[in-house]
């Protein structure tokens, strides 16, 4: 779950499988050396003229390995195998929700400035690093010194995408003065409380706590601010829905709409209407919405209108799933905030709350 593209097509998938399985056996003993790598060797001289000294990046570089796992990770993401009600699962469940409101009570402070300065609701951003590392609990097992490097010099698709997610991961690491062994994050190279891409952690990450130091590894007021900004940034609307429910037909999707793409709303409500999908609430015939049919078993939908704070939502991560996964999340914990009784005992330990 990051802030990168998500993959399309499960034909791309397919060769990009095949390709890295003959790959696979030539690059086993691949490391990234500038010594022996031409494309670290070329990497390197590019950042040394953006005036990172030389020693520091050959000692960074030198330190990557090749790693298989990544490669192969990159095929088995959740949102490319699951239906609406298996993904849901995975991150709507009763203690999840509950450490979302001990997250925001522990950091009210800073959700409240994150929401004036911002606009996004406290819920909303508490549900994103809930997703993504279940409020800082699960960062990510990866060197990213190993996964970048594997995913930009033998990425047989998005090689270009991650070398620039390299670059900018070496220009932060040097810096904040930060050996780059030292950092972990996703097979994907996100990093920290909210999984931020080395680009957008240079583009959107906040000091917000004031203490000079852009750091969403270890805290969690910078992350809260950066999320909020990274939302604005994107084109936010404070206190707009995200979603509204729709009626549909009881055998699925019509195949004449084209249900879940993460774009800018795109479909006007009356051509919806023709097709048998009205919306629950009333809106304007000529509003555009983006269509969204969620699987709820094998023989089952459940038929939802995004607006454009969904969209907003679908910037930090391609995947439909993801994003209502993001705002079903917010919904729960922001019902359970309030039905919390006035204690001092964390959510995640009252049972009979959830």
């Amino acid at each position: 779950m990051t802030p990168a593209c998500k993959w399309k097509g499960t034909g791309v998938a397919a060769v990009t499988a095949t390709v890295l399985g003959l790959l696979a056996p030539s690059i086993q003993a691949a490391d990234f050396s500038p010594a022996e790598h031409e494309g670290a060797r070329q990497l390197m001289n590019e950042l040394v003229e953006r005036g990172i000294e030389r020693e520091w990046l050959e000692g960074a570089l030198e330190q990557a390995v090749f790693q298989q796992g990544v490669l192969d990770a990159m095929e088995g993401a959740a949102e490319r195998r699951l239906r609406w009600d298996e993904y849901r699962e995975i991150f709507l469940q009763p203690e999840r929700i509950a450490r979302g409101v001990d997250f925001i009570e522990a950091h009210e402070d800073a959700f409240l400035r994150a929401q004036a300065e911002y606009g996004v609701p406290p819920e909303i951003i508490a549900a994103i690093i809930g997703v993504e590392t279940s409020y800082g609990r699960f960062t990510g097992r990866h060197r990213v010194i190993d996964s970048l490097p594997t995913l930009a010099f033998h990425h047989p698709v998005r090689g270009n995408f991650f070398r620039g997610e390299l670059a900018a991961f070496l220009e932060i690491a040097h810096e904040q003065d930060v050996d780059p062994g030292s950092l972990k994050g996703s097979y994907a190279g996100a990093m920290g409380y909210p999984q931020f891409i080395p680009t957008s952690y240079r583009a959107y990450a906040v000091d917000f706590d004031g203490d000079g130091l852009r750091d969403l590894w270890t805290n969690p007021v910078d992350a809260i601010g950066s999320v909020g900004n990274y939302f604005a940034e994107h084109g936010w609307q404070a206190d707009q829905p995200i979603y509204h429910d729709a009626q549909g037909p009881d055998d699925g999707p019509p195949s004449d709409i084209d249900f879940n793409r993460t774009q800018r709303p795109y479909v006007e409500l009356d051509e919806l209407a023709q097709a048998g999908i009205v919306s629950e609430v009333e809106l304007d015939s000529g509003q555009r919405v983006i269509p969204l049919a969620l699987e709820t078993d094998e023989s089952s939908w459940r038929f939802r209108l995004g607006l454009d704070n969904f969209y907003v939502i679908t910037r930090y991560n391609h995947s439909h799933l993801y994003a209502m996964a993001v705002t079903e999340l917010a919904e729960e914990i922001a019902a359970l905030r309030e039905l919390m009784p006035l204690t001092d005992e964390p959510a995640a330990q009252q049972g009979d709350a959830t």
